[in-house]
C-alpha cells in the first residue's frame, strides 16, 4: 500500500507565509515527479508547482516568484514554501506523485487527501 500525507496548511493573513509538506510512504519502488495542485470552491483542480527527480521545476504563472517547490528524494518528501500569500491562493492543496509501487509493473499517479490553505484577514 502507498499513501501520501500532506501537512502544513492553515489560516494565514495576506502577505504571510506557509510551508506545506507531503510524505510518500509504503511499498514504494521509485518516485519520479512530485507536485502540488490546488482546487478552490467552484473551480477545477490546477497545477501549482511540480518537480522531477532530477530537480527540474515548473510553476503556474500565478505563483512564480512567490512559491518554491523542493524535495528530499531520500525521504520521498516534497515541500511547497508559499510566501506573499494572497486571498486568491485560498484552496485545498493536494500532493501528487508519479511512482512505482513494489508490486506494480507500471508507474501510477497517487494523490494525498488535501490540506486547506486559507488566506484572509
Amino acid at each position: 500500500q502507498v499513501q501520501l500525507v500532506e501537512s502544513g496548511g492553515g489560516l494565514v493573513q495576506p502577505g504571510g507565509s506557509l510551508r506545506l509538506s507531503c510524505v510518500a510512504s509504503g511499498s514504494i519502488f521509485s518516485v519520479n515527479g512530485m507536485g502540488w495542485y490546488r482546487q478552490a470552491p467552484g473551480k477545477e483542480r490546477e497545477l501549482v508547482a511540480r518537480i522531477i527527480s532530477g530537480g527540474s521545476t515548473n510553476y503556474a504563472d500565478s505563483v512564480k516568484g512567490r512559491f518554491t517547490i523542493s524535495r528530499d528524494n531520500a525521504k520521498n518528501t516534497v515541500y511547497l514554501q508559499m510566501n506573499s500569500l494572497k486571498p486568491e491562493d485560498t484552496a485545498v492543496y493536494y500532493c501528487n506523485a508519479d511512482l512505482r509501487a513494489t508490486w506494480a509493473h507500471k508507474w501510477s499517479a497517487y494523490w494525498g487527501q488535501g490540506t486547506q490553505v486559507t488566506v484572509s484577514s
